[in-house]
């Protein structure tokens, strides 16, 4: 009898888009659970809770290996460390991303393609859905140590094309 051969992907180890995608299913999974027991509402709020909270530690901890200056923080640096903050709890395969200084105060990020709203369409669960993403944001703003004025300008589960958050810097007033 031949030996069959089964290619196994994972004895070099997993790749990043697997590991994500099925730790994002598990929070998929948790988040229909929630759901199904005790309703839209409850669901929806333990789920801002708990993005909120593993936001402000991803950014606390790329913050240690990554100080934040905060004194003359340009907008364009700040975005610089949300987007290390977005690479540590995703891949770039997953959602597409921007950021673009406005000003010497602030800075927009733009989702064209978000891989929480493609799965949450998929399951049929996007009308009841309220989406954490100025909680996610608040918690890496916090994790940062950084005081920001944030926004949502446009969201694609309401019906923008794309998903659009403004977020300006809060400066001390300057002493005289």
């Amino acid at each position: 009898m031949a030996e069959t051969r089964v290619h196994d992907r994972t004895a070099a180890g997993p790749r990043a888009d697997d590991v994500f995608q099925f730790w994002w299913l598990h929070d998929a999974r948790w988040y229909q659970g929630v759901l199904k027991r005790f309703g839209q509402d409850a669901a929806n709020e333990i789920n801002a809770e708990a993005v909120k909270f593993v936001a402000r530690r991803v950014a606390a901890w790329h913050v240690r290996s990554n100080p934040v200056t905060r004194d003359g923080l340009t907008p364009d640096e700040l975005a610089g460390h949300v987007a290390a903050a977005l690479r540590l709890m995703g891949t770039g395969t997953m959602s597409e991303v921007t950021q673009q200084v406005l000003d010497e105060d602030s800075f927009e990020t733009v989702v064209s393609k978000s891989f929480a709203l493609r799965m949450l369409r998929a399951a049929g669960t996007l009308d009841g859905y309220d989406c954490p993403c100025l909680e996610l944001r608040a918690g890496w703003f916090e994790g940062l140590r950084v005081d920001v004025e944030d926004s949502c300008v446009e969201c694609q589960r309401t019906g923008g094309e794309v998903c659009r958050f403004r977020a300006e810097l809060r400066r001390a007033p300057e002493s005289l």
